[in-house]
Parts: C-alpha cells; structure tokens; sequence
C-alpha cells in the first residue's frame, strides 16, 4: 500500500452524546471543535455528537442552542443531530455522556471488546462540583447558558488529555 493510498485516521476521535442530539451534545461538540482548532490539533483529532434517540435525526440543534452558541463565538449551524450506534464504540476512542442516565444506557450498549474512555463530560472538570449537565430543553434561553458556562471548562480537561494521549502514540 503506497503512503497516497492508505486513509489517514485522526489521532484522537471523540463522541458526545446526550438525549436528543439538539442541545447539549451539539454544544459540547462545537466547543471542542473551537478549542481543538485553538489548540492546533483540528487535523489531530474528530469530534462528532449523537443522541440516544431518534427523534432529531438529521435536523440542526435547536435555536436556542444555536444562538447561545453564536453569542460565545462558536457555529453550530453545520451539525446535524443523529442517533448514537453501536459501531460509534468502534470509531470513537472517548465517548463522553452528558448526563447519568445518557452514561447507564451507554454501557448497556457498550460491546464488551470496547477499550476506549466512557464517562461523563463534566468529569474533566471536577472543580465544577458538578457531574451532570443539565438538559435545557423544556426552559428558556438561561439554560443553554447554563450549558455553555458547564462544558466550556470541561473542554480544557478533555483537551489535555486528548493532547496527552496523542502525544503518547
């Protein structure tokens, strides 16, 4: 195989996933996008983010989401939600929930041979005092505030990690 053939796989492939695919894990996904850009690392790694259901598959997240986003600096207009699935465990090398629930239906889908990180977000930022980031569905535009004011610091955790890990291989 001639080094212009062979596909070139990122260094590190990260998936978010909440409940619908419309607020959280959008968010979490274009801040890390943004972060990973600053950081130098955009052709270093993937990022990507589903939902548990199908209800938004396809569909941009929602415009509250959108806005919250855009007044911070970050463009979620090019997401499309999309439904987690069980091949994802063997793209993706961290798989980062938002919530416990989303986290309990993740491992019960989870294949046994997956060797790669499942956990919350909000674990890689523990200063938070906070493990869960709340759905800002049902409420108003405060809660994608909210959404943002979490995952933001959670991205400079994840992304030293990231970092470390990429450095490692």
């Amino acid at each position: 195989m001639s080094f212009f053939s062979r596909s070139i796989e990122p260094a590190a492939s990260v998936l978010f996933v909440c409940l619908g695919n419309i607020c959280r894990s959008p968010t979490a996904e274009g801040v890390f996008r943004a972060a990973a850009d600053r950081a130098g690392l955009s052709r270093q790694v993937r990022a990507d983010s589903a939902g548990l259901g199908d209800w938004h598959v396809g569909l941009p997240p929602d415009r509250r989401a959108i806005e919250a986003a855009r007044r911070r600096g970050y463009d979620l207009r090019a997401i499309r939600g999309r439904k987690v699935d069980v091949a994802d465990f063997a793209r993706f090398g961290w798989i980062l929930a938002m919530d416990d629930a989303n986290l309990v239906a993740l491992n019960e889908m989870k294949p046994s041979d997956f060797n790669g990180r499942l956990g919350l977000l909000l674990d890689f930022a523990p200063e938070l005092g906070q493990r869960e980031v709340p759905d800002p569905y049902y409420g108003g535009p405060e809660g994608f505030e909210r959404v943002l004011d979490l995952v933001e610091p959670a991205m400079t955790g994840l992304l030293a990690q990231v970092q470390t890990a990429i450095e490692r291989r």
